[in-house]
C-alpha cells in the first residue's frame, strides 16, 4: 500500500492513537517537542549571529594587528637603516682619527686641517653620546701599556698659566658648545687647546685636536705624579680611539672641565666621571 513520507505529523498521531487519552498524550508530547525545537532554533540563530559578529571583530582585530605589525617593522627598518648609516659615518671619522694618530706618533711638526678638525669634533661628540648609553664602565680603566710622547713641551709656568685660563672660563660661566674653542664658548678639547694657546704654546708645538689625539700627543704621567696643568682623559671602553672627554687637572684630585651642554663648564672631582684612563698626560 502507498505510505505518506516525511516527518511525524498530527495526522500520523491521529491514525496511530489507541484511544482518546492516548491521542491527547501524544499530541501533548508533540507540542512539547515542537516548542523545544522552536526555542533551540531561536537560540541557534542568536548564537549564529553572535558568532558572525565575533568573527567580524576578530577579522578586524587581526587586520589592525597586521597593520600595526607592518608599521612597527617599517619603523624598525628606518631606525636600523639610520643606525647603520650613522655607524658607517662614525667608522669613516674613526679612520680619519686613526690615520692622524699614526702620523702624530711619528711627526714632531703636525698640523690638522680645518676639515679634519671638524671631523675630529664630530667623532668626539659621537663618542660622548655613546658614553652616556654605555653601562658597566670602569671607574678607572686598567693600564694596557698605553704610550704617548716621550718629551714634553710645557714648563711649570706654562702649565700654571693654562690652569689659570681654564679657571677663569669656568668662573665666568662660559657656555659649552660642540666644536667651540673660545673665546665665548668651549667644548672639552677646545678648552684644553685654548688654555695652552693662551699660556704661550702654538704651532708647530701645539694645535687643535680632539681628546683622543691629545692622549697620543702628551707624555703619560701616573696619577701619583700629576701636577696642575696635566690632562685627564675618559673613554667609554678603555680604548684610546674611544676617548670622548678631556679635562685639566687642578690639583688635589680636582679638575677644570667643559663638561657638557647640560652642565656647562665646571670645577669637579677627577673621579666624578666614569671611564677615567689610567694615566694623565703632560703637554
Amino acid at each position: 500500500a502507498y505510505k505518506l513520507g516525511g516527518d511525524f505529523t498530527n495526522i500520523n498521531v491521529l491514525l496511530s492513537a489507541n484511544g482518546p487519552q492516548d491521542l491527547i498524550d501524544q499530541l501533548t508530547t508533540l507540542d512539547k517537542i515542537g516548542n523545544t525545537n522552536t526555542v533551540a532554533l531561536k537560540r541557534f540563530k542568536v548564537a549564529e549571529a553572535a558568532a558572525k559578529v565575533a568573527k567580524l571583530e576578530a577579522d578586524r582585530t587581526k587586520a589592525a594587528q597586521e597593520t600595526a605589525t607592518a608599521k612597527v617593522a617599517a619603523a624598525k627598518k628606518v631606525a636600523d637603516d639610520a643606525k647603520a648609516a650613522q655607524q658607517k659615518e662614525v667608522n669613516k671619522l674613526r679612520a680619519v682619527q686613526n690615520k692622524l694618530a699614526a702620523e702624530l706618533a711619528k711627526a714632531k711638526n703636525f698640523r690638522v686641517t680645518l676639515e679634519q678638525q671638524r671631523q675630529l669634533a664630530l667623532l668626539e661628540e659621537s663618542n660622548a653620546v655613546t658614553a652616556t648609553k654605555t653601562p658597566n664602565q670602569f671607574k678607572v680603566w686598567p693600564n694596557k701599556g698605553f704610550t704617548g710622547r716621550s718629551t714634553i713641551r710645557s714648563t711649570e709656568a706654562i702649565r700654571i698659566k693654562a690652569v689659570a685660563f681654564a679657571k677663569k672660563q669656568v668662573l665666568a660661566r662660559k657656555p659649552y658648545i660642540w666644536g667651540a674653542q673660545g673665546p665665548n664658548a668651549f667644548d672639552c678639547s677646545g678648552l684644553v687647546y685654548a688654555a695652552y694657546k693662551d699660556a704661550g704654546l702654538g704651532y708647530p708645538a701645539w694645535g687643535r685636536l680632539n681628546a683622543a689625539l691629545y692622549f697620543v700627543a702628551t707624555k703619560r704621567v701616573p696619577f701619583s705624579e700629576l701636577v696642575p696643568g696635566d690632562l685627564l682623559f675618559y673613554s667609554y671602553d678603555g680604548s684610546v680611539q674611544n676617548i670622548h672627554h678631556i679635562t685639566i687637572y687642578a690639583g688635589n684630585g680636582m679638575m677644570w672641565e667643559a663638561n657638557s651642554r647640560k652642565v656647562g663648564l665646571i670645577y669637579s672631582n677627577m673621579y666624578s666621571i666614569k671611564g677615567l684612563m689610567p694615566s694623565g698626560g703632560r703637554v
